[in-house]
């Protein structure tokens, strides 16, 4: 459902080329969660912006459900669901009113939106919400409603970048839940996450990203065999060990 195929992207800074994504390959099968881990400047967030298509890659390609990116940016983007760390609500719109506008905004047709958007409310306990403003909402109920947003159009595909960040223990199991939800709605998941405990429960496969390569790939299990480590936490110590160990 989501494949990227020797995707590169280059960068000039301070007079050098940094090579932020390099020749990077994996997919992401329908109900798969797959997490894309890596420390800051891994690429992970340069990935999911040419999956976008926010930014266009020096080679390679990003597809959705056989749609390339920079060959069909609409097609890509009706089709995709997108969560970040920030909610983007708009303050004087009711729920109601949002969720319908952006159901609008991704062409669906009116009765199509509030069918979708009846299911969305069952499924995410909004229904008594939708006719509150936004501006009155707890951060929790933001929260859903943002994650509502992202599945109003009912895409086969999702992205979330840092979805848990900044939240508490209960918002960050409402984020749990809601991809727990993804998965059994056959719906491709792609994450990206700093909370590399958080990722073990959540993903069904790992890419182990450092420096825009992709360095391992696999199931838990299958890391801890070609690692030798238990954990993610302990991975990424190995992966960066030469890093951390270079003289200053």
């Amino acid at each position: 459902m989501i494949e990227i195929h020797e995707l590169t992207k280059r960068f000039q800074s301070g007079g050098r080329e940094i090579l932020a994504v390099d020749r990077l390959s994996f997919s992401v099968a329908p109900g798969e969660v797959y997490g894309l881990l890596g420390p800051n400047g891994a690429g992970k967030t340069t990935t999911l912006r040419m999956i976008i298509g926010l930014l266009e890659p020096d080679s390679g390609y990003a597809a959705v459900a056989g749609f390339r990116t920079a060959e069909a940016p609409d097609e890509v983007k009706a089709r995709l669901g997108l969560v970040t760390a920030g909610d983007g609500i708009y303050p004087w719109l009711s729920v109601r009113e949002m969720l319908l506008f952006f159901a609008d905004l991704y062409g669906l047709a009116p009765q199509q939106a509030r069918e979708n958007l009846h299911t969305l409310g069952q499924l995410l306990d909004l229904t008594k919400l939708f006719d509150r403003r936004c501006a009155t909402l707890s951060t929790g109920q933001r929260q859903r409603v943002t994650l509502a947003r992202a599945l109003v159009h009912a895409p086969p595909a999702m992205l979330l970048d840092e979805p848990t960040r900044g939240l508490d223990v209960l918002g960050s199991q409402v984020v749990v839940d809601y991809i727990g939800r993804l998965r059994n709605q056959g719906i491709a998941a792609l994450i990206t996450t700093h909370r590399l405990d958080e990722a073990e429960r959540l993903c069904d496969r790992f890419g182990l990203l450092h420096e825009g390569q992709l360095l391992h790939e696999g199931t838990l299990d299958e890391l801890r065999d070609a690692t030798g480590c238990r954990d993610l936490v302990d991975m990424f110590r190995q992966l960066l060990q030469p890093t951390l160990s270079a003289p200053a």
